[in-house]
């Protein structure tokens, strides 16, 4: 706990404030500085994309989208989530 290599984490913006979204998504910025691999499962894909450095979206168990934030835009990331 005290130094991992990679921490989960799922649908962590759910039901929190927003002051407390944006101390986490800081302290995930800290975390990946220091070397540690993040991988989260999240629905507010705004939030998740302003600390990725890849982002994969699945519809039905399957990858439907992947790239860098830079490269997916809204619109593709909409189709691919809900499968249009």
């Amino acid at each position: 706990m005290s130094n991992p290599h990679l921490v989960l984490l799922d649908e962590v913006s759910l039901g929190l404030a927003p002051v407390v979204i944006k101390r986490i998504y800081e302290a995930m910025v800290e975390l990946a500085v220091r070397g540690t691999t993040i991988l989260v499962v999240e629905q507010d894909v705004q939030h998740v994309l302003t600390v990725a450095d890849r982002a994969a979206c699945f519809l039905e168990g399957r990858i439907s989208l992947l790239g860098t934030p830079g490269e997916l835009s809204s619109d593709d990331i909409s189709a691919a989530y809900f499968g249009m």
